[in-house]
């Protein structure tokens, strides 16, 4: 993983019963590592809807390795594994430090990946990955 990773200090309410964060969490998670990865890229989502596009997720993998527990230290990675034609796929690392506890390193707890399609805004067509985009996403790793 290259270049940015977004902070995240698990809410109670995001703690499910076992006491660990509820899986559906971490896509949103993902959704908020995005927008950081964008804009330190220098392509912020608002640039992408202003130029008439916008992107879709079409497909998302989420792999558990490791509980992360309410107030974990948490970092969610971002890099881009892939441009396409009209698609491009990022890859998320969830990284944790216990707090307290005998626990002192820190682990992987989750990877992931989503792949998102490039839309119109006028049609909501499948369109190429705009030219921009595809700068900022391939000076992070993309290929």
């Amino acid at each position: 993983m290259s270049g940015y990773s977004l902070p995240v200090v698990p809410r109670y309410a995001e703690i499910d019963q076992q006491g660990v964060v509820f899986n559906g969490h971490y896509l949103t998670w993902f959704d908020e590592a995005l927008t950081g990865f964008l804009e330190h890229c220098g392509f912020t989502y608002a640039d992408i809807i202003d130029s008439g596009y916008d992107f879709q997720v079409v497909h998302s993998e989420i792999d558990f390795a490791a509980p992360v527990r309410w107030r974990d230290i948490v970092e969610v990675g971002v890099a881009c594994a892939r441009v396409g034609t009209t698609s491009f796929t990022l890859e998320f690392t969830v990284h944790r430090r216990a707090v307290g506890g005998t626990e002192d390193a820190e682990q992987v707890a989750v990877r992931g990946a989503n792949t998102y399609v490039v839309v119109s805004t006028d049609d909501w067509a499948k369109r190429p990955v705009p030219d921009q985009l595809r700068a900022a996403l391939t000076g992070h790793g993309g290929g």
